[in-house]
């Protein structure tokens, strides 16, 4: 039987509040800590893009799978893991400037511009805030400003900074594009390159 509190009794009133409080601050504690354990974890395509870009220090070389071609200014590579929805990812070395490189991977090959432009969407949304560190600079954020894709354009594409700016990323590119491909394909992907990159290194633009 819980003892009977008597209000006439200063010393037993003061235990009973410091009791409440030690109560109440414990529940505070385990819900907090309950709250962060069930925080989302970064899972699909964005933790295949974080594991990219915090490569990117080693130029990609622990990405780097079997080679696919070997052209005269680069050489392409398969990227030797599985990417979350992605129909292909391949890393290009470019040996027309030195240590230059990128990944791309396709994430979507459709005729359907509205299913197109509907992935383009949701990959913004989930790398923008991407948490992201480069070697030894930590805690970095993806930022970027949506762009609404138009089919009379042909092409749209977000390219992310990061905050906050740093040299550790000055030289990086994050970019997810939507692009046509003749005769009637769109092609969804996302890509992290050097800044350094040419244009003729970025891929030919293909219209009807």
């Amino acid at each position: 039987m819980s003892p009977v509190i008597n209000p006439l009794n200063p010393m037993q009133m003061t235990k009973s509040v410091k009791s409440l409080v030690l109560i109440t601050i414990s529940a505070f504690i385990f819900n907090l800590t309950h709250a962060q354990l069930k925080l989302p974890s970064i899972n699909g395509v964005a933790a295949d893009v974080k594991k990219v870009i915090e490569d990117y220090p080693n130029r990609f070389i622990n990405l780097m799978g079997e080679v696919i071609t070997e052209n005269a200014q680069s050489t392409d590579y398969e990227c030797n893991f599985k990417v979350n929805g992605a129909e292909e990812a391949v890393i290009t070395r470019y040996s027309a400037k030195k240590e230059v490189c990128s990944w791309e991977a396709v994430m979507l090959t459709t005729e359907n511009f509205e299913k197109a432009k509907q992935k383009f969407k949701s990959l913004f949304n989930q790398l923008n805030n991407l948490s992201v560190n480069v070697g030894e600079a930590k805690n970095f954020h993806l930022k970027g400003k949506y762009e609404i894709p138009a089919e009379s354009i042909k092409f749209t594409s977000v390219v992310f900074s990061f905050d906050p700016e740093n040299d550790a990323v000055k030289k990086i590119r994050v970019e997810v594009a939507l692009q046509y491909y003749a005769p009637m394909d769109w092609k969804v992907k996302v890509l992290v390159y050097d800044k350094d990159r040419e244009d003729d290194e970025r891929g030919a633009t293909k219209e009807e």
